[in-house]
């Protein structure tokens, strides 16, 4: 009897401890939006901010799916494609850049009409998309090593080689550098975009597998989503030091950092999103673990619209959906 009245206890306790840590995360579970027929892995996002729509590539459907974000539901979709992964919508050019895995092609469609403008090879694995607003480019990271960058019209103006796969990259907004995970090359890859040229290489110890990654850019700390083991690491951009780490979700392939609310959110194939939050630059404490979906590993965090989107495949006899947490 009395190990019992302790078995309870314990388990009411461990249900309170969850029960808190879901209150303590800034966000909540606000709709579910369908996917119907969308087969396989999905992979990145991107967004139309003032349109509302929300873009999603369907790596094993072979297609994008364009998404209302007011009315809840898919409203396009472009098909006939090689394993999408990277998306990235520009808003003042009114294109939506597709990079396909599968082909090695980068394509430029109108942001309204869905129709081809123009398609370039970049050879193999065209993978991760993002904008610089400096120099008003779209850089892409494709094959076994390379970033190169074009114009909103896709004319190349430079091609950076690298030792390995470039996965996350991440761009500073008030100087020269970009980051780049290369997990091949087991490293953080510091590249000068005056210069074009890798500058720096940091690592983890005893860690591999570097895919996702975020930038608290005034802070000078750079967030990094280890795989094996699962781990965030925080790296100091002055000088590559590593000033925390922390165990993570598994699986992980997408991680943002919120400057407005200091949180970090990890999202995880395992099947959940750990919310750390942000002590001071040095330091961090998950507050919250919310159940997601097994393999739900990518998503898009939009601080203009307030929501945290997450990709969940079909399994089984549960179609796939975009998961829309609200952020408090």
């Amino acid at each position: 009897m009395r190990l019992r009245l302790c078995a309870l206890v314990a388990t009411g306790l461990l249900v309170s401890a969850i029960s808190v840590a879901q209150e303590n995360a800034p966000l909540r579970l606000e709709k579910e939006i369908a996917l119907a027929n969308v087969k396989g892995r999905i992979d990145h996002m991107s967004v139309d901010t003032e349109g509302k729509r929300l873009f999603v590539s369907g790596l094993g459907n072979g297609t994008v799916e364009v998404i209302d974000i007011n009315q809840g539901q898919r409203v396009h979709q472009i098909d006939s494609l090689k394993e999408p992964q990277g998306l990235l919508y520009d808003i003042n050019s009114k294109r939506l850049f597709v990079a396909s895995g599968g082909d090695g092609t980068l394509r430029a469609y109108d942001g309204n009409s869905f129709a081809l403008l123009k398609t370039v090879e970049l050879g193999d694995d065209a993978d991760n998309l993002r904008y610089d607003p400096q120099l008003k480019q779209v850089l892409v990271g494709y094959g076994s090593g390379g970033l190169a960058s074009f114009d909103a019209n896709l004319q190349k103006i430079t091609d950076i080689k690298l030792p390995s796969h470039p996965e996350s990259f991440q761009l500073e907004h008030h100087d020269s550098r970009m980051f780049v995970n290369l997990p091949k090359s087991f490293v953080v890859a510091v590249i000068d975009r005056s210069r074009n040229e890798v500058v720096d290489k940091w690592n983890a110890p005893a860690a591999s597998s570097n895919f996702p990654m975020a930038l608290d850019e005034s802070n000078g700390h750079l967030f990094v989503g280890f795989r094996d083991p699962a781990r965030l690491f925080v790296f100091n951009t002055d000088d590559g030091k590593v000033v925390a780490q922390l165990p993570i979700v598994g699986d992980t392939d997408d991680l943002f950092y919120d400057s407005a609310r200091h949180a970090i959110y990890v999202i995880g194939g395992e099947g959940f999103l750990d919310v750390f939050r942000q002590l001071d630059p040095n330091h961090y404490k998950r507050i919250s673990r919310v159940k997601t979906s097994e393999g739900a590993r990518t998503g898009l965090f939009v601080p203009l619209l307030n929501h945290l989107f997450i990709a969940a495949p079909r399994r089984e006899s549960q179609p796939a959906r975009i998961l829309v947490y609200r952020l408090d």
